[in-house]
């Protein structure tokens, strides 16, 4: 996880540097760390860009506690699992480090309203498909099950076009991050969940 110190310490400065207290975090991997209009996109929710390039579920886990520290959100909102996957862990591993991770949430901040954001079907990573397809199905699960503070947000379906491949009308270049239309996307998707809930 050492690889991951200066984009910790950048969190940690900025938070320092912060001059409001932030409703809503948004955490995880690049995917929150391009989303370079998120405060425009919810102007409402007073929100905190904690995302922090090629992070994983995993490193997201990890570094919970030194990333959280001095904030008091009302909500939580996450996205990462494409690198665990890329870098070639299994779904079921992935699923360990989601629990993980809500445990560490409760620990620290009790009953929290937390959005686990689907992973999505990016066009680089097609050849995993199955993969992240099976890791959506048994994170959806158990917090349907077992999870009552997380709700599923799912942006799979809705990148995908009418075939089943996935839509490079939200795609930069690479295939792999999102476009502004993509970003554009995920908020109609975030704030229809966070109206119903």
């Amino acid at each position: 996880m050492l690889w991951y110190e200066d984009e910790i310490q950048r969190l940690e400065k900025e938070r320092a540097a912060l001059t409001y207290k932030p409703d809503t975090l948004f955490y995880g991997s690049s995917s929150i760390r391009q989303w370079v209009s998120l405060a425009d996109d919810f102007k409402e929710l007073k929100t905190v860009n904690l995302g922090f390039g090629g992070s994983t579920l995993a490193g997201c886990t990890w570094f919970f506690d030194r990333v959280m520290a001095g904030y008091e959100p009302e909500r939580l909102i996450f996205y990462a699992g494409d690198n665990d996957l890329s870098d070639g862990r299994h779904p079921e591993e992935l699923f360990i480090f989601f629990q993980q991770l809500t445990q560490r949430v409760k620990k620290r901040y009790g009953s929290l309203p937390c959005y686990f954001i689907s992973l999505k079907p990016s066009i680089s990573r097609w050849g995993l498909i199955d993969k992240f397809r099976y890791t959506n199905e048994i994170i959806s699960a158990e917090i349907k099950e077992n999870q009552p503070d997380w709700r599923w947000v799912d942006i799979f379906s809705a990148m995908l076009k009418a075939e089943g491949t996935p839509n490079p009308d939200y795609y930069v270049a690479d295939g792999l991050h999102l476009n502004k239309a993509g970003y554009q996307l995920w908020r109609t998707i975030v704030q229809k969940e966070l109206d119903a809930n």
